[in-house]
Parts: structure tokens; C-alpha cells; sequence
């Protein structure tokens, strides 16, 4: 499986009966599945499914879905006027008018207001009208997949952003074990140094008191479960990448680990040099976080 991108942008069209159609989808990052759709008078019945097909095709993602048919063919379409609609639109803008000093309402802005006009199609029975929406809804499933073939390719782009961020957090877990400000000796060496500065004398140190103090602050100081952790982070944020799906939720949880990892390093470092990688880890991490956001 891919993994997906929650942004995207996808179009297909077709000729049906005297009508061309066009279906436009815009895909943007959501916590969860989101549809909206616009359509054109006379197309509503056709929402509900086409949700159950966007929900189908995803599982994240702010989807605006917007479709439009325009007559290519001459026909017996009959063109009505809701009479109803129309006056109380033009009594509601006569108020504005003398209420608010709104300007007056033209004939042509009433008109094209959603729902006055109504078109109908004279020859167009129960039978034609559901092959038109089958046909309407396979146009639907064209743009769904093109918008997945979109979502999939930016995926693919983010999993090898993540996947260098991941080697760089492994090197730094790496730069971590390996310095030698974490062995008991240097503890010892700066404990001792310290000291020294503190007494302001030559005089020599009990160095039963410093081996225990230095072990104290070894103990302390101790990242190795922090450093496992990050290891075991990184082999299942690999393992997710390489598996494809709807990784995005799980990752974040990782992301959100290895944020605190970091932190406890830092938190627990006894010398600069595990600060200075502390830190540069959580930039990272917050890297890599920032593309995680991205994905379904």
C-alpha cells in the first residue's frame, strides 16, 4: 500500500445525454474525513452517495467536491420560475432598501439567485434520471481515483523527507551513546575539577567521597533507556512508513515520543555536548513531525 498526502487536487469530466459534466475535487489536511459538495438544482439526490464514495476512497482529509453540468446538446428543457421564492426575495430586499439604505434589487440578481430558476427536463423519466446518476457518480469515482493517484504521489515524496529525518535522529541517538562525557570516569574527571575550584586548595580530594558522588551523578545522569527507546521508535516509524496506509495518526504518536525522549535527554544531560545533541534531536523530531501532519 501508499501512503498518502491529505492535500491533492483532481478533475474529470464526461458527456452524458445532452449534458457535460465535470467533477472537481480539492483535498486539504483534517483530522478526520470531511466532505463537501456542491451541486448544481436538480442533482441533490446525489450527495448522499457521493459522500459514501469519498469515504470509501480516504480516511483523512478536508475534501471539497464541486460539480458542473452544462447543456452541449439543443433539447425540450422547460425553464420555470418559482414564483414563490422570487417575491419573498424581492420583499426581503425592498426591506433592506428601506431599513439599511441597501441598494435596490435588480431583476437579473433576483433571477440568479439558487433555487428561482428552475430547469427541468421534459423527456427525463425515473428510468433516465438514475442512468444519468449512475453515469454521474462513475465520473465521481474517475476524479476519486485521480485525486488518490494525486495524494499518493505527494505521499510518496513526504515518506523520503521522513525517512532522512529518521536517519538523522538515529545518527544524533548514536552521537549520544558514543560520547565519552556519559563514562564514570569523565564524571569523576569534571566532578573532581569542580570540586577543586570550589576549595581553592591543592590539598588532595577523598576520593572514596568522589567515587561515590561521581557514581551518584552517572546514575542520574544515565540516558540509556532514553537511547533504546528512540531506537525502538525509529524501527517501528520505519516499519510504518514501508507498509503504507493511513499511517498519519500513528506516526504522530511517535512523533509526540519522540519529542519526549528528547526532552528527558536534555532534562537528564550532565555536560553541553549531550545538551547541544538534545537539542538539535528535538529540531528534528520537530521536522518530522511538521510532515507527519501532512499525511492521512
Amino acid at each position: 500500500m501508499t501512503i498518502q498526502s491529505m492535500t491533492g487536487f483532481a478533475r474529470a469530466s464526461g458527456t452524458i445525454g445532452g449534458d457535460q459534466i465535470a467533477w472537481e475535487l480539492k483535498s486539504v489536511n483534517g483530522k478526520g474525513l470531511e466532505a463537501r459538495l456542491r451541486v448544481p438544482p436538480g442533482f441533490e439526490s446525489l450527495e448522499q452517495p457521493a459522500r459514501q464514495a469519498m469515504q470509501k476512497a480516504f480516511q483523512r482529509g478536508n475534501i471539497q467536491a464541486s460539480l458542473s453540468v452544462s447543456r452541449v446538446t439543443a433539447s425540450d428543457a422547460r425553464v420555470s420560475v418559482n414564483e414563490i421564492l422570487l417575491v419573498e426575495m424581492a420583499t426581503l430586499a425592498q426591506r433592506l432598501e428601506q431599513e439599511f439604505g441597501a441598494a435596490p434589487a435588480r431583476a437579473d440578481g433576483l433571477l440568479a439567485l439558487r433555487g428561482v430558476i428552475e430547469t427541468q427536463d421534459a423527456t427525463l423519466d425515473d428510468d433516465a434520471r438514475r442512468e444519468r446518476d449512475r453515469a454521474v457518480l462513475a465520473v465521481l469515482d474517475e476524479a476519486l481515483a485521480r485525486l488518490g493517484e494525486a495524494r499518493g504521489e505527494e505521499g510518496a515524496a513526504l515518506r523520503d523527507l521522513m525517512l532522512g529525518h529518521l536517519e538523522k535522529i538515529e545518527q544524533l541517538t548514536a552521537r549520544a551513546e558514543a560520547d565519552p562525557c556519559r563514562e564514570p570516569a569523565a564524571i569523576k574527571a569534571r566532578l573532581g575539577d569542580q570540586v577543586r575550584l570550589l576549595l581553592d586548595t591543592g590539598a588532595p580530594l577523598d576520593e572514596t567521597r568522589l567515587n561515590m558522588e561521581a557514581a551518584f551523578l552517572a546514575t542520574k545522569a544515565d540516558i540509556r533507556e532514553e537511547i533504546d527507546r528512540l531506537r525502538t521508535h525509529i524501527a517501528s516509524a520505519r516499519s510504518l512508513l514501508a507498509g503504507g496506509g493511513a499511517v498519519g495518526r500513528r506516526l504522530d504518536f511517535l512523533s509526540q515520543e519522540f519529542n519526549r525522549e528528547s526532552n528527558t535527554l536534555c532534562s537528564k544531560s550532565n555536560a553541553a555536548a549531550i545538551t547541544a545533541i538534545g537539542l538539535e534531536l528535538k529540531a528534528v523530531v520537530d521536522q518530522f513531525r511538521e510532515q507527519v501532519q501532512n499525511l492521512e
